[in-house]
C-alpha cells in the first residue's frame, strides 16, 4: 500500500481509487496513442487499446495501482502487482488471479502510462519508485516487467539507474499481443 500523497520531484503519487478509472482509462488511450506513435502502426495502436491496454481493477482494489498528479492534474498511472499477470486490463482475456511468492518469484511492474502532456518530467520515475518501494515491503526483492516499444528507453534508463538493494531482474521487451 502507497501511502497517501507521497510526492517526488514535484509529482504526488496516490493510490488509484475506483472512481478515478474512468480518467485513467482516457489517459492510457491518450497516452497510447500519442506517446506511442512512430513505434507502431495506427492500427495496432488501436487494437492494443481497445483489448490489452486499460486499467486492471484488482490492483486498484489492493491498493498497487497508482496515481500520479502534478500540481493538481492527473499526470499518469502505473504500479505493481503480486499477481502472475504481467500485462493487461480488465478487457485483456489472458489474466491470471494466480499469486506470486515473495523472495522466489519477481513482483509485476503494470500499466505504466504517462500523459503526453507530462511527458519527460519525472512521472514514470516516481510511479517506479513508488512501486518498487512497496513490492519491497511486500516482501519481493525481483521485478519483472514488459515495456511497450515506446517505453524501452525509460526502462532501460530505469534499469540502470538501480541502487543496491533495490529490486534487481527487469525484462524489457515488445509487446506482441496486437493482432
Amino acid at each position: 500500500m502507497i501511502m497517501s500523497g507521497t510526492t517526488t520531484g514535484g509529482v504526488t503519487i496516490r493510490a488509484a481509487r475506483r472512481e478515478d478509472i474512468p480518467a485513467l482509462e482516457q489517459l492510457i488511450a491518450t497516452s497510447a496513442a500519442t506517446l506511442g506513435q512512430g513505434f507502431y502502426a495506427p492500427d495496432a495502436l488501436a487494437s492494443a487499446i481497445r483489448t490489452i491496454f486499460g486499467v486492471d481493477t484488482d490492483l486498484v482494489d489492493d491498493g498497487s495501482y497508482l496515481v500520479a498528479e502534478i500540481d493538481g492534474a492527473l499526470a499518469g498511472c502505473g504500479g505493481w502487482s503480486r499477481f502472475a499477470t504481467l500485462f493487461g486490463g480488465d478487457r485483456y482475456a489472458d489474466r491470471s488471479a494466480a499469486q506470486l511468492v515473495p523472495g522466489q518469484d519477481a513482483a509485476r511492474i503494470r500499466a505504466m502510462f504517462t500523459a503526453p502532456g507530462f511527458a519527460r518530467r519525472g512521472v514514470g520515475s516516481a510511479i517506479m519508485a513508488a512501486s518498487e518501494a512497496a513490492a519491497r515491503k511486500a516482501g519481493f526483492d525481483k521485478l519483472a516487467l514488459m515495456a511497450t516499444l515506446s517505453g524501452v528507453p525509460f526502462t532501460k534508463a530505469t534499469a540502470s539507474s538501480r541502487s543496491p538493494g533495490s529490486p534487481s531482474t527487469r525484462t524489457g521487451s515488445r509487446f506482441r499481443s496486437c493482432r
